[in-house]
């Protein structure tokens, strides 16, 4: 279930949003907030349960896949790992 919120801006802040819905071509000004909250969310979740050196590896696991065009998709990956 989604829930509504209301959110308070400054202007400026506003404004701001909006040019970069637009030039990020974002579909509105809530996709780009629920897309900013999330990355917050997920990055201190993301920090916890993974070790600098995980990361690393993550990081170049996904740098010599896209390189090498050898995506795969997330069935494929989690089966891989099991």
């Amino acid at each position: 279930m989604k829930l509504q919120i209301n959110l308070r801006l400054p202007q400026h802040l506003k404004k701001a949003a909006e040019k970069y819905v637009i030039t990020h071509k974002y579909k509105n000004l809530q996709e780009l907030a629920t897309e900013a909250i999330r990355e917050k969310v997920m990055e201190k979740n993301y920090d916890e349960n993974f070790s600098d050196r995980e990361i690393e590896l993550i990081d170049s696991l996904i740098d010599v896949s896209i390189k090498k065009s050898k995506l795969v998709s997330k069935e494929e990956l989690f089966k891989a790992l099991k």
